[in-house]
């Protein structure tokens, strides 16, 4: 029981302490985090009252296509387990391509489409997005600060790293990376829009693909087998279903909410590209094969977008 205390109280003042090194990024992310809850229960009171179940129907298939697609990535790596790394960083940037495009084309845009009607000024429309990104990058800052997890590059980050096990480091990585992309599936659905939703899903889940096999033969050289990395992988898509469920829950309750919440799903995942992705196709000295692999994914999400919108 005493032991149970002490490392009770161990990890509190590691917290603490934590919180206390970055004080502007620990206000930001409960910030944002009250901001988060306000605008889910003023959605709930929404949907009650207006009765919204289709929008709830579609944010949940959306982020079901997302989980589908990942598993289906990682079941790919029964067959592709000795792709060059090469060739991983090469779909890891068309993955990230399409989460880039998908950022502009179908959340920022319409976000800005949005504010345009509801304000009648640009720059009103700008700074309401503008707003909604800045959410999100601090949303994500936050997360990334306080949640143990390792990049495979760059080692452990987060409190009492060391006491967790890199398996769990990296399956939590992989929870901050799904989660800005569910919460976008939900955004996009918000309105009951298809010709904003559809483009979105469909990047998401063909982006997640590479992700899904990327991140299983990333969980193998954890020292975890081929079956459990393979079962790891797909449950991680798991989380775009319950991202999409908060990001619709943000967006719908209020007029002014749904473009703030296009900003912040696109600013959620920028933060993700620039600070993950990017870099982990880079760490092995394949730059232009990535760059490439990036234009052709920012490239297809474009015409999506165009095709389905």
């Amino acid at each position: 029981m005493a032991s149970t205390q002490s490392a009770a109280a161990t990890l509190r003042s590691t917290w603490i302490a934590h919180a206390q090194a970055k004080p502007v990024v620990t206000f930001g992310l409960v910030g944002t985090l009250l901001v988060v809850l306000l605008l889910s229960i003023a959605s709930g009171y929404n949907a009650f009252q207006n009765g919204n179940e289709s929008n709830v129907r579609y944010a949940l298939l959306g982020g079901t296509a997302g989980f589908v697609a990942t598993a289906l990535g990682a079941l790919m790596a029964i067959v592709l387990s000795n792709i060059s790394t090469r060739t991983q960083d090469s779909m890891l940037g068309f993955a990230a391509g399409m989460m880039l495009a998908a950022s502009s084309f179908s959340l920022i845009l319409p976000g800005l489409a949005a504010a345009r009607e509801l304000f009648g000024s640009g720059p009103a429309a700008a700074l309401t997005v503008v707003v909604g990104l800045g959410i999100g990058v601090l949303l994500m800052l936050g997360l990334d600060y306080f949640t143990p997890h390792e990049h495979e590059s760059a080692g452990a980050f987060g409190p009492n790293h060391q006491r967790i096990s890199r398996v769990w480091l990296f399956v939590f990585a992989i929870i901050l990376h799904n989660i800005p992309e569910g919460m976008a599936i939900g955004v996009s659905f918000a309105n009951g829009d298809l010709n904003v939703g559809l483009p979105l899903t469909t990047a998401i889940a063909i982006q997640d693909i590479p992700e899904g096999l990327a991140i299983a033969l990333a969980l193998r050289t954890t020292g975890l087998s081929a079956g459990r990395s393979i079962l790891v992988a797909a449950a991680s898509g798991l989380m775009e279903p319950f991202g999409s469920l908060v990001g619709l829950g943000i967006s719908s309750g209020l007029a002014v909410a749904y473009p703030i919440s296009l900003g912040l799903a696109a600013g959620a995942m920028i933060f993700v590209v620039s600070h993950e992705v990017i870099p982990e196709t880079h760490r092995n000295g394949h730059q232009t094969p990535a760059t490439v692999g990036l234009m052709g994914g920012f490239a297809v999400m474009m015409f999506l977008d165009t095709a389905l919108g």
